[in-house]
């Protein structure tokens, strides 16, 4: 009997891939929510903290493993462990009785965390076409935001309806609960039994040809030596300090500075996701209304992650202004900023590399990205006691500007061969 086909399979594929990214960053933004509660209740320091944080930047370094392994094994079978792995090292922070036992946890949910972003982007060199694969990364970026988002009401009604060990237990069932229907309902292109001919076609048609795997391993030294991945990862170096910031040290700089107690946390604090929510989707329009002006994906691209960076100069006044709503404001331009660059940044990964290095490309660029979240988490955790939180604010209002210029002279916009004429049909 034949399977039934499902109009539009693509979108259905990248929703399940987005669910699964809104998982990962409720999982990890856990602690953010839960750190006021957590650092009282263990007698935990800012410093302590930091290294806390910091464990789990060292984890989600390992990205480049992560990569390779969903391009070595396949997307589906890896992004199952990985998930499985962060769920139930999730859940077993609440087992935890001091800060080394915390964050020896936190270096193995990062370990484990460390494969959405790589997924993600494999996912969509996969299933969409290159005119579409802007706003697919957007769509599959608003997971990040969403799950970043719905950490606050959710951890903090688990702390006050329960404890804060419960709110980790929490959110940890729920990505074993994810990993069943990944598992039931994902499968790649060439072997879901739902797509129909007509969209497998339009997918193939809309693929650049000398982008289409050869089949062979990704070879890391190979892609170190190309000034295009410097051109996307040490923007992303620059620019994913700000997210670091939103997800773990704003719940604190809110108490500590502004006067917040959990409940005003719950309130206020998923405000900047929401704004990051839609900078997802902002990013690649920019990008799509340039080309259809005439100018290159490339360069597209590029003004679209431009236009972020001057929008992210916002935040060196978060810690100026007088009115904790202002700040909120701030942040929440901080966010929306953020992720119009960060999304289009991270697409620039399936439009430079072949489909067989997507994953291990957005791995490597990812752990510079986190590289960057660790050294900037350490000097907070260290610094904020003495230089107050100023001062970190004003360099995440500064930073992506310079990453605006590497991208520009860093990446190279060469015409590519054109891809198969593609018809416009309705799929």
């Amino acid at each position: 009997m034949t399977a039934r086909t499902i109009k539009a399979l693509r979108w259905w594929m990248i929703g399940l891939i987005m669910l699964g990214a809104v998982i990962n960053y409720l999982t990890r933004s856990t602690l953010g929510v839960a750190a006021p509660t957590v650092l009282a209740d263990l007698n935990i320091s800012e410093k302590e903290y930091g290294w806390i944080t910091g464990a789990f930047q060292l984890g989600v370094m390992m990205q480049p493993l992560c990569g390779y392994v969903l391009d070595v094994i396949g997307l589906k079978t890896g992004f199952a462990i990985f998930a499985t792995a962060w769920s139930l090292i999730t859940m077993a922070h609440g087992l935890a009785s001091n800060w080394p036992m915390l964050a020896g946890l936190r270096g193995l949910l990062g370990l484990a965390e460390g494969s959405a972003n790589p997924a993600g982007m494999k996912a969509v060199s996969e299933w969409f076409p290159a005119r579409e694969r802007g706003h697919a990364g957007g769509f599959y970026n608003i997971g990040a935001s969403f799950g970043s988002m719905l950490a606050p009401p959710l951890v903090a009604w688990a702390i006050i309806s329960w404890n804060w060990r419960a709110a980790f237990v929490l959110t940890g069932v729920l990505g074993l609960v994810w990993v069943a229907m990944w598992l039931k309902f994902y499968q790649s292109p060439d072997k879901h039994k739902n797509l129909s001919e007509t969209e497998r076609d339009y997918i193939a048609a809309g693929q650049e040809t000398h982008l289409s795997s050869d089949g062979a391993k990704p070879s890391i030294f190979k892609v170190l030596k190309q000034r295009n991945f410097w051109g996307i990862a040490l923007p992303r170096f620059l620019a994913d300090p700000t997210w670091g910031t939103l997800a773990f040290w704003v719940p604190l700089y809110l108490t500590s500075v502004r006067g917040f107690d959990l409940k005003q946390i719950a309130m206020f604090a998923w405000l900047p996701f929401v704004a990051a929510d839609l900078g997802c989707m902002f990013g690649p329009t920019v990008a799509t209304f340039l080309q259809k002006r005439g100018v290159s994906l490339i360069n597209a691209r590029r003004w679209a992650f431009t236009v972020g960076a001057l929008m992210m100069t916002g935040m060196a006044f978060v810690g100026r202004v007088e009115s904790p709503y202002a700040a909120i404001a701030l942040l929440c331009l901080g966010g929306f900023a953020h992720q119009t660059l960060s999304v289009t940044v991270i697409t620039l990964s399936s439009d430079l590399f072949k489909r067989n290095e997507v994953a291990t490309v957005a791995g490597m660029a990812g752990t510079m990205g986190n590289l960057g979240v660790l050294i900037f988490s350490l000097l907070i955790g260290g610094l904020v006691a003495t230089v107050g939180y100023d001062p970190f604010f004003i360099a995440l209002g500064v930073l992506d500007l310079l990453g605006a210029v590497l991208l520009w002279t860093l990446v190279r916009d060469r015409p590519a061969p054109a891809p198969h004429a593609a018809s416009p049909v309705s799929v």
